[in-house]
Order: C-alpha cells, then structure tokens, then sequence
C-alpha cells in the first residue's frame, strides 16, 4: 500500500474537479489531485485477458461510481451477477514531466481488482472496501493513455466478507477514483497522534514520509484552529527518509465532541533551500474516551450516553455506488436524528462518511469485514491480517473513530472445515487484536456476537434482540442488567425489528402468551424458537413501541454506555427473499431512498434537540372500528408539553416524562367521529416557542368484510411522475384495511415503472399496507396512453388506462 494516508490529507482540502485537470487550490502548485470519475467505459465480460474485451465492441458510455449490482441484486430473479467485468478510460495527459511521480487511487473496487495503463499491469487490490493507489510513472505518455480496470466479485472463500453475510456484495468501482501528480521530492504517510489531551492543554505527535529528500531538505509544521489562526509553527529534521513532528503546551485546546467537532488542521511543507516542494494538510481533533468499568462511557472527562445507529453503504436505485452527495446525506439524516455514535456496519466505508463524522460530530466503530464464515486457510489470514493493516492506516487520523471492530458473528457458517472451532478462531482473534493495539494503542478493539472470544476485545457487544428474534421487548432492562456485570466494556449493538411502510394495526402482536417473555438471547436457528420476527404483523406501530421501550430503558440508567439501534436504512440482502419487500432487509428507521419512518421520530423525540412534533402515524390515515371504541394516538416530540385538538376542539395537554410508556406520555385515547378527523398536536418549549404537526384520518365504524378485488388509482406526483396505487376492496367498496398479500405491478405501454428499488413505491413485487400498495412510473409521453397493471394469486388482471 503506497500514499493512502497521504491521500487521505489531500481529500479534507480536495475540490471536486469533476474532469478538470487544474491544480487543487490550497495545495503547493507542485501537486494536484484530480477526479477522473467521468467518461468511462463498461464491458460486462468476465474474461481474463486485455486482448479478448479491446476486441469487443458493446462498450457502454457511464460515470463513476459504478456497480452491475444496482439493480439486479434488488430485482425479483433469485441471486445476483457474480463475475468480473471491465472498466476502460482514455487519461489524457497534456505532457508528461520527469520530474513527478504520477499514480491512480481508488477509493475502492469491490473485491479484487487488477489495474493495466498502455497495456502494462501496474498493480491491483484484494477487498472491496479499502482505498489503493498504483503506480503509473514509467508506463504513461504524452497524449492519450488507456487505463483499463478488471474487478471481480465471484465467489471466494479466502477474501472476507463471507458470501454468508446478510448482505449483497456489490461488484464494481463503487468509490471515487483520482489522477494523483507528485513532485519527484514529496511528502506522503502523514500519520498524527494526540498522546496528551486535556482541558488546558494538548500535545500532538505526527510522523510523515519525506521521498527523495536533498541535503537541503527540511520540513515546516504549522497548526491553525479552525477559524483559520496560526496556533503553532516549527520547523523539524528529516531522518531516514523520515520527519517526526511534536507539538507540545498547546494552550486551551478547543476539544473535538459530539456536541462540539472542532477541527484544527495541521499543515506540513517540504522545503528544499527555501523552494516549497510540497505540502499536506489534514483536520485534527482533540479528545480523549473511556469506557469504565462495568460503567458509562466518557468523552473529554464527562458521562457520554452513547446515542448509536449502524449504517449499510447503499442506496435505491445505485445499490453501493453512492456520490458524495449522498453519502452526506445519510450522515446528515443521522445526526438531525441527534444521533452521536455510528458504527460502520460491516466493512469500512467511503471516505466521505468519515470526513462527514469528523465535521459532524459522530462517534465511530470501524469495522473489519470479518463477518461470519469462520476462520479460514493460511490465504485467508494473510488477506484479513492485511485488510486490517489497511483500514487502520487509512483511516487512522480521523477523530471521530474510536473502535476498531475485528469482527461480527465471525463464527457463523463457516467457510472452511472445521471454521467454527473456538480454539482456532480465538488464535487468529488474538492474533488481530495484538496487531491493532500495536498499529494503533490509542484506540481501543471490539467484536459483536462472539462470546468465545469476549475476553480477548476491549469492548464486547453480545447479541440482545428482545422483542423480536427472542423474548419480549420488556425483557430488555433484565438483559442489560446481567450484561453490564458479565461483561467489564458492554457495549449492544444491534436491536429493532423488520416494519413495512404502511402497514399498522390497532393491536400490534407482541408475543405476550406465545413467546416466552425473559428471554432475550435469540436461537442460533431462530426458525427453532418462537419469535416477532416470525409471528409478527411487521406494523409500524409495534416498531414505535419497541424503540420506545428500549430507548425509555437506556435514556434513563445512568451506568449504561448506549446502544446502537440496527439499522438506519433499509438495505439489499440475498438472504431474504420472502420479506414484504424482497430482498430487503426493513430494519432501516428510513427506507432505502432515505424516507423517514414513523420510528425515525421516536429516536428524534429522544435524541434530537430541535423542536418538533409528530403524530403516529402520517401513513396510516385510514382507520375502523365500532362507534364509541376508543382508539390512541401518540404524539412523538422532545418539547415539554403538547396539546392535542381534534376537529378544531383541545383534548387536553400532556407533560413530557421519559419514563411513562408509550411516547413519554404523550399519547391521548380518541372517540373518532365517522368520517374526517382533523388533528394537530402543538409542542411548546421551555422557551415559549411553538411547534406543531397535523393529519387528517378518515375513520370509519363499517368493518370491512373480505377482500374481492383489487382496484387502481393514481396520482401526479410533484416530480412529474405517476403513483399507481393498488387497493384491496370488498363487496362494499370499502378498502380491505387487514390485506396484506403480495401485489405483482407491471407497466404494460406508455411508460416505465421503477423497479427493483426496494423501496415502498419502487418495488415491482410487494406486500400490501394495510390494504394498498403503490409504484412509481415514468410516463414517455402525454399523448400515448399509459397502461398499467396489478394482479396476485387471488385477483387477476386489473388494469389502469390513463388517456
């Protein structure tokens, strides 16, 4: 591995020169950086040899990222395209110069890769999730260069993750991808330290490589706060190739926290006489972490509840080759929840999210991609040990990272024989452990769901799923409690349920009766045990209410560290194909295209420090029941008090308490009058401030008998587009609020529907919602008639006309 943290320090100053072949600014003239992302060429053909794929002529025109998986994983066929294909691009290089160095870095090509320019390997990579740089001084020219590209995702058993995972592994560049010039004498490894951090005063340590350094040769450092003031500046000798920095007494620092991320940001010049030749520069962060003992967790010397969420790298319609822009997003969405911790679930990520954490003020788990297929063969070791030298290095100088995870449920399904065997596993366990303290003793090392090995991490999370693979969500204080003793860093990841967009119900299923209500471990086989996740109804309201018990449980213990809730956003998994919406995986508190779910703002109410208000529920507005049956409806908020009306008259105001259940007390029992019920729930601060939320629910007293037929209907929606929404009806006319069989859409002429989304309106192949289902399409033309169609195994063949 070559100039990866180097990179890293040019990415905080990078501007994204989209095609651009100008020097980046801030940067010493000297070195550029630039994004080579457009006008690539795509040939889906998993052949070996550059001779076989120039020969072909199907070359398809496409930006980076890129991945073959971004629909197919998600579409209705069974599998997804495991092979290699190609990538080809014409560099073009106005003059070649002796006196620099020229590479290529990949933010990632996922899983193995092989890199050619002018038909000349110049290297490659193994792990899909990990930057790497080659090479390309001696193989380049004046003029146009060919750069071609080889990545493959088949099957391997040697290169981690597992094809066991729950998750797809997408195949592709899925990352950016940069043209790199360096002069000849350059800096590059920048690698930073804050051995001593307090209140008053702070130290900091770095090491940088210095290439082809003169006699002349020296380096300047220099730190500014992030206003832009000089805080220190030194100049410092070049040994071997090698400049260490030191900064000590730095006075008050502003301290890095989740509340607070502030950034200073060392800058390092190479001089040669007094010729600047080169310069890096990279954010810095001072904060100091402990978890206690059988305790809480502190950052900066104060109790920090950590606040957690784990987030998958894909999204609707690109699967894992995401832009920046949308790798923000998910992080801003994250912390406007008010979330403080995110762990990187199961592999690291691109390295916007990372950057988008240092700037936002999000604690990090990085995380090994280790995850389940057991140990392996002597192949195998050497790819994992390597992978997390990788990301260690890589990912060293970010200071919102403060765990290193070598793993999750690694003993699962192995891939080897005899890959389960505890005994060889904890060998290797150590093995890795030992060699992340010695990369980096600052931070400290976890794993998730493997108890053999608890002792040998710093920081263990067992696997607690109350309300949902085992037990009853009110089993949760019992389970932590026990954690807590047995484990000395107890840390849960992991807990929440499946919920589909939609559907509710006024009696949610929990199990009481059916499962056994203390237990809280799942079954490694959890078709063997009774469960939610098998008996369950899947509603958005029993979601709300286990968030809010677990959540009422953890805001209110003092000696807890925190959890961290699975997962933010739906996400793409081969191994479900009969969830309501297949091959999705409905944990996410949003939906694949990044919508929030009801659940999204009980985590608010609790987290979020923004006023707001929100009533259970904006997709369920079509309720029944007898004449005179009370029915709840909650308000979700983190205001101290709100008042609800219906049609206009108040029923009354509520205190905010955490510890009531259901919504902190902030739930209200309603006589719905037959027809429209207008509601608006308005929060008051501390301050006097207001904030408020309305919807309107039809209410009906007529129960609906059984579905007959289904019945379409549409909408324009603001983008332009059609919603085609399938209902189920009865004899009556009245929609079926209790159907929940799947709905089979296709867009017969006059248009496109999206699919393969996995989204609740981008789904070919879904579950009804409480007695309806929609789907997106894209109309080609006014003038043509758009014909649509819906059927299952009961209802066959409705079809919509839309002149």
């Amino acid at each position: 591995m070559k100039e990866n943290i180097s990179h890293l320090a040019l990415i905080v100053l990078c501007v994204l020169l989209m095609g651009c072949n100008s020097s980046t600014d801030g940067l010493a003239k000297s070195r550029s950086i630039i994004n080579i992302n457009n006008d690539w060429l795509y040939l889906e053909n998993n052949s070996n040899t550059i001779i076989d794929v120039l020969h072909e002529n199907n070359w398809q025109e496409i930006n980076l990222p890129h991945t073959w998986n971004a629909l197919d994983a998600t579409d209705i066929v069974p599998g997804y395209r495991r092979s290699a294909s190609w990538y080809k691009k014409n560099l073009a290089i106005e003059k070649i110069d002796s006196g620099y160095n020229y590479q290529l870095y990949f933010e990632g090509a996922n899983v193995e890769s092989e890199v050619f320019v002018n038909g000349n390997k110049v290297g490659g990579h193994i792990g899909g999730y990990i930057g790497f740089s080659v090479d390309i001084t001696d193989v380049i020219k004046s003029g146009s260069n060919e750069v071609l590209v080889r990545v493959d995702n088949s099957y391997n058993p040697e290169v981690i993750p597992s094809q066991k995972s729950d998750f797809f592994i997408f195949g592709g560049i899925t990352r950016d991808v940069w043209l790199e010039t360096l002069p000849k004498q350059h800096l590059s490894n920048l690698k930073i330290s804050t051995p001593e951090v307090s209140e008053t005063n702070a130290e900091l340590l770095a090491e940088v490589s210095v290439n082809n350094s003169g006699l002349d040769s020296k380096v300047k450092a220099s730190i500014f706060d992030n206003e832009g003031n000089e805080v220190s500046s030194s100049f410092f000798d070049i040994v071997e190739g090698r400049s260490n920095i030191m900064f000590k007494n730095i006075q008050n620092p502003k301290l890095w926290h989740t509340s607070s991320p502030n950034l200073y940001t060392l800058k390092v010049k190479l001089f040669d006489g007094n010729d600047t030749k080169d310069e890096l520069s990279e954010k810095v962060g001072f904060r100091w972490f402990e978890f206690k003992d059988h305790g809480a967790f502190y950052l900066n010397g104060e109790r920090l509840l950590l606040r957690g969420t784990h987030r998958h790298e894909e999204h609707a319609g690109v699967g894992a080759a995401m832009s920046n822009a949308q790798h923000r997003a998910d992080m801003q969405l994250i912390k406007s929840m008010g979330a403080n911790f995110v762990r990187l679930a199961h592999y690291p990520q691109d390295p916007e999210v990372y950057k988008a954490c240092d700037e936002l003020g999000l604690l990090v788990w990085d995380e090994l991609p280790w995850c389940r297929g057991g140990v392996g063969n002597d192949t195998w070791k050497t790819n994992t040990k390597t992978m997390l030298k990788e990301i260690i290095e890589q990912n060293y100088n970010h200071p919102s990272i403060i765990l290193w995870s070598l793993g999750n449920e690694i003993y699962w399904l192995p891939d080897f024989e005899d890959g389960d065997n505890p005994e060889n596993i904890n060998a290797f366990l150590k093995e890795l452990n030992d060699y992340a303290h010695e990369l980096d003793p600052s931070r400290k090392t976890a794993i998730r769901k493997y108890y053999e090995g608890a002792d040998i991490v710093d920081v263990f999370s067992p696997s607690i799923w109350s309300g949902w693979y085992s037990g009853s969500y009110k089993s949760y204080q019992k389970a932590i409690d026990q954690y807590k003793k047995q484990y000395p860093h107890f840390l849960h990841a992991e807990y929440g349920g499946s919920s589909h967009v939609g559907r509710h119900s006024e009696n949610p299923i929990t199990g009481e009766g059916k499962i056994q209500s203390d237990g809280w471990e799942e079954a490694i086989v959890q078709t063997d045990v009774a469960n939610i996740a098998q008996i369950g109804d899947w509603s958005e309201n029993y979601i709300v209410d286990l968030f809010d018990w677990h959540l009422r449980i953890s805001e209110n213990d003092s000696t807890f560290v925190g959890n961290i809730q699975w997962a933010f956003k739906d996400f793409g998994t081969p191994l479900r194909p009969e969830n309501a919406i297949p091959y999705m995986n409905q944990k996410g508190l949003v939906d694949r295209a990044g919508k929030p779910k009801d659940a999204f703002y009980v985590f608010k109410s609790y987290w979020s420090d923004e006023p707001f208000a929100y009533i259970e529920s904006h997709t369920w507005k079509e309720r029944q029941g007898p004449k005179g049956k009370a029915r709840n409806i909650s308000v979700y908020s983190n205001c101290d008090e709100v008042e609800l009306l219906q049609n206009g008259k108040s029923l009354g105001t509520r205190k905010r308490n955490t510890l009531e259940f259901p919504a902190s007390g902030l739930n209200w029992d309603v006589s719905f009058v037959n027809g429209s019920n207008g509601f608006k729930a308005i929060g008051k601060t501390r301050a006097g401030d207001t904030v408020s939320d309305t919807i309107n629910i039809n209410y009906r007293y007529v129960k609906n008998s059984k579905a007959r037929s289904l019945k379409l209907d549409y909408k324009v929606m603001d983008n332009g587009n059609y919603l085609i929404t399938a209902i189920a009806i009865d004899g009556q006319g009245l929609r079926c609020l209790d159907y929940e069989e799947k709905v089979y859409f296709q867009c017969l002429n006059g248009g496109e529907a999206k699919v393969s989304q996995g989204t609740p309106t981008g789904s070919e192949v879904i579950e009804m919602a409480n007695g309806q289902a929609s789907i997106e399409i894209l109309r080609h033309s006014e003038d043509k008639q758009l014909q649509v169609m819906v059927l299952n195994q009961s209802f066959k063949g409705t079809y919509l006309n839309i002149e």
